[in-house]
């Protein structure tokens, strides 16, 4: 079991280790009640600091303090504008009180916790007003919590996760692949929640990747910078929702290992230093280094961000940069929405930008959502772009078609594996099997909480929005 996995793992912390694991037992699939949008999930968990922790040069893996990183630039009034990778995000971080980063009172548990401007909606209330606000509905809701608790099910007794397809010796994938759509519904290994069903499943799988964790960051039996860039959105987003120190170590570890194994052109390889590298790998070390800025407990060396442009820059084509290729120039449809996302992290593309917007019509008129179409890797990113670049491509166009696709193709209840997707038959679906599919299906679905609009924190309006019981 993964209780007798960590006594043989020396220096494990004691607050990582506190809850009691126990093998996985079958569980029952709840009774679903289409009326409450917070079906099965109702954590009311204030998540960690607003700060972007952005240093010039990287540092050790060491436990930062809570004032690492740059301090945070003022509000703009334009709301359609993204500060540059490097400034932040206008909040007033180390406030105490019921005004900046540290909110008490809110939610059902917040005592002595912290709130990251980057998981704000993951909060049980919030995250029901910003799915209604956003475009999901009771139905996609329902959706989420009967994957979730199919995802359970899967879980190993040593707290991993494991592919069904061709990828199936990954669990290092597999297990941070299964824990996002977690944490995107609030859960986390802490137990100060009012109903944080979940957390010794986050527990158990948490602590298969700190087992697993080498000496200079990596994993052992990862499979190189794919694996090792969800892992470390894991360990970030928990770190950044649970304020348990104690993960600060092996998340700016992961961070560093990410940093150093970038290559000459601004972008990853398959493993980690090299030459070359590819925009879908340079994908999921973008977003791990997103992960990273928005936690105060950690620094990312922000010249990844600037060598990152350059590749970028070296792969884009098409009007005002739009559209991208996987190593060289080139209108991909797969790799496009990956561009775009990488461009809204680290050039501050907004909707009114005019690449952004260029690669959002693109994305539109090449392929929009539909059952002749089931490319899950495609819907994850683009979807992603869509909610960013909201207006009515957004609200009218793609999240309409996207959402009901998504909870047409769910498995339905009395049938096997119901709640699950079954595998696309693309890149995901060969490599990651159902396990996979169904983990991409439900972080596209929880969209509308799991990552904010960058240019909305400078209004203060989601913490506002964490106010309302």
């Amino acid at each position: 079991g993964a209780d007798k996995l960590m006594a043989k793992q020396p220096g494990v912390p004691l607050s990582l280790s506190e809850l009691t694991v126990v093998p996985q037992t079958e569980e029952k699939e709840v009774a679903v009640d289409l009326t409450n949008p917070d079906i099965g999930l109702d954590p009311e968990i204030i998540p960690v600091t607003d700060s972007q922790a952005l240093a010039d040069i990287n540092v050790d893996t060491a436990i930062q303090s809570p004032d690492a990183g740059v301090a945070d630039a003022k509000s703009t009034d334009r709301q359609d504008y993204i500060p540059l990778a490097g400034v932040g995000m206008g909040a007033d971080a180390g406030a105490t009180g019921t005004a900046g980063a540290f909110l008490s009172g809110a939610g059902g548990g917040g005592e002595g916790t912290v709130a990251t401007d980057g998981s704000f909606g993951r909060g049980a209330s919030t995250r029901s007003l910003l799915a209604a606000k956003g475009g999901g509905n009771t139905a996609s809701e329902a959706a989420v919590a009967r994957g979730i608790v199919w995802l359970i099910k899967q879980q190993k007794p040593n707290g991993s996760w494991v592919y069904d397809g061709t990828s199936s010796g990954d669990t290092i994938a597999a297990t941070s692949m299964a824990l996002l759509p977690l944490l995107a519904a609030g859960q986390t290994h802490k137990s100060f929640a009012k109903d944080n069903k979940y957390k010794a499943n986050v527990d158990m799988g948490i602590k298969y990747l700190i087992a697993n964790q080498q000496a200079n960051g990596s994993f052992k039996g990862s499979s190189g910078m794919y694996a090792h860039a969800i892992a470390t959105i894991a360990f970030c987003e928990l770190l950044g929702m649970s304020g348990d120190k104690a993960l600060a170590p092996y998340a700016q570890k992961a961070v560093n290992y990410i940093v150093a194994g970038q290559t000459a052109i601004g972008a990853w390889n398959y493993q980690a230093g090299g030459t070359g590298g590819d925009t879908s790998i340079v994908g999921w070390q973008i977003q791990a280094l997103q992960s990273a800025k928005l936690c105060k407990d950690l620094i990312v060396d922000k010249k990844a961000f600037v060598n990152c442009r350059k590749f970028l820059d070296a792969v884009s084509t098409g009007v005002n940069k739009s559209q991208y290729g996987y190593n060289s120039p080139a209108a991909s449809l797969t790799l496009t929405p990956v561009g775009l996302l990488c461009r809204y992290y680290v050039d501050g593309w907004g909707p009114n930008n005019p690449g952004m917007a260029a690669g959002v019509s693109y994305l539109l008129k090449s392929q929009q959502p539909t059952k002749a179409y089931k490319d899950i890797y495609y819907y994850y990113y683009a979807t992603q772009v869509m909610h960013f670049f909201e207006g009515k491509e957004w609200y009218e166009t793609w999240n309409p078609a996207m959402r009901d696709l998504l909870i047409d193709l769910q498995v339905g209840q009395g049938k096997k594996d119901a709640g699950s997707w079954e595998s696309d038959g693309e890149h995901i679906g060969r490599s990651c099997g159902r396990l996979g599919t169904t983990c991409m299906t439900l972080l596209t679905l929880e969209v509308y909480y799991r990552h904010l609009p960058l240019y909305k924190r400078d209004t203060g309006g989601l913490k506002e929005l964490e106010r309302i019981k």
